[in-house]
């Protein structure tokens, strides 16, 4: 009966714990996701609204910024994402295939000076993005690739080369915690390193696979910098670059259709997060991210 009783006892304060604990995990959630919520608020205000009422909901609610926004430019909205989506999706084929076949020399094979080479790779993780835009702007000046028919070379290019060190480097950390027992039996059944490579490592890279590629596509479809040095003309633009002309150089702005084409822009990051979510969190916990 003691036992029982004290199971009692404790059973409310268990109880309140729960709720306190829940309670501040929505509290959390509130704060995160508020400026989600302002955004989405925002741009469905007017433009006298959006400067006077700060709050979540508009007044008057004004849907037409989005289709503003869509037909703001000489040039479709839809262009600008078919732009973003062909880059970000170039970009998650060329670093998957290229930084998982780096990985899996840094891995497995043998050759000359492979710490050095390796060590060499992890070092240009410390080398700031800006400080190699000027050497690089050069050099793909010199290849005909700024301001030519094709002006997505620079940044599709070097994406096949397997310069992103930071996902080989998470490639070799997890190819790492392959045994190598299965190399070695499928080198006794006649299999050559490609063959290794092929039915043993790929296979089992899947899930740092996946997360490069779901770190590849929002990084690239948020990505700014580069695709503002490299794309000058309208109809190359992507979304982070074309956001920028809803300013024009009088300082005018059209806030409204901005904030609702950010919205929509959001949209393929959300839904693309949301459908690999569960594998990025199995990628993230079996590669070298955790150490």
């Amino acid at each position: 009966m003691g036992t029982h009783a004290l199971a009692a006892s404790r059973r409310p304060s268990g109880i309140a714990r729960g709720i306190v604990r829940m309670l501040v995990l929505v509290a959390i959630l509130g704060v995160v996701l508020y400026p989600l919520a302002w955004m989405v608020g925002t741009s469905l205000k007017s433009q006298p609204e959006i400067a006077s009422n700060t709050g979540l909901l508009p007044e008057e609610f004004t849907p037409g910024n989005y289709t503003d926004g869509w037909n703001h430019f000489d040039v479709s909205f839809a262009r600008f994402f078919l732009n973003s989506t062909m880059v970000a999706l170039l970009t998650v084929v060329g670093n998957a295939a290229s930084c998982l076949v780096a990985a899996y020399a840094f891995a497995r094979l043998k050759f000359p000076l492979r710490g050095f080479w390796f060590t060499i790779m992890i070092g240009t993780l410390l080398l700031p993005q800006h400080v190699l835009t000027v050497p690089q702007y050069i050099l793909f000046k010199q290849f005909g690739w700024v301001g030519g028919d094709w002006p997505y070379m620079p940044l599709l290019v070097p994406q096949f080369l397997a310069t992103e060190a930071f996902f080989v480097f998470l490639m070799v950390q997890f190819m790492r915690g392959i045994p190598r027992e299965l190399d070695e039996a499928a080198k006794i059944d006649g299999a050559s390193p490609f063959g290794i490579f092929r039915y043993v490592i790929l296979p089992l890279s899947r899930p740092a696979l996946v997360t490069t590629a779901i770190f590849s596509f929002i990084w690239t479809w948020n990505e700014f910098f580069r695709q503002l040095v490299y794309l000058s003309d309208l109809k190359d633009y992507t979304l982070p670059v074309a956001m920028t002309l809803f300013i024009d150089s009088s300082g005018q702005s059209s806030i409204g259709p901005m904030f609702a084409m950010s919205v929509l822009s959001l949209l393929p990051v959300f839904l693309f997060f949301v459908a690999f979510q569960r594998m990025l969190v199995e990628g993230i916990n079996t590669s070298g991210l955790k150490g």
